[in-house]
């Protein structure tokens, strides 16, 4: 896992601002938006690495380590940590930067996984895209 101080030197996976309609009754943006763009990205990766179609069958261990307020641009990092036949893992993080200034924040990060799928929806090997 990366260090909460720097984020990582690979380009994001994705790469959004939050926005006003993003946000939970105390102004904050809310966690289910941070989550959903989570897995966004790591479907991307899930669907590059199988070469096909994928499905998020859990996510564990979310940690909130900070709020992400309205304006701010959220970059989403994703890394393949485990393959297995039918199944990936992917280890994701979120970072945010205020809209007007350079320093970076982690604010969550999460184990999501995700299982290849074949053209009817059931398990297929992971290689067999």
């Amino acid at each position: 896992m990366q260090d909460d101080t720097q984020p990582p030197t690979h380009a994001p996976t994705i790469r959004v601002v939050a926005m006003p309609a993003d946000t939970n009754a105390a102004g904050d943006i809310f966690g289910g938006w941070l989550m959903s763009e989570m897995d966004k990205a790591a479907g991307t990766a899930a669907a590059l690495r199988a070469t096909g179609r994928c499905s998020t069958v859990g996510v564990d261990r979310m940690t909130f380590l900070r709020p992400v307020k309205v304006g701010d641009e959220v970059s989403v990092y994703t890394e393949i940590t485990r393959v297995g036949r039918t199944s990936m893992e992917i280890h994701v993080e979120a970072w945010r930067r205020s809209r007007y200034g350079s320093e970076s924040h982690k604010v969550t990060e999460a184990l999501f996984t995700f299982v290849a799928l074949d053209e009817d929806g059931r398990p297929r090997p992971v290689d067999a895209g």
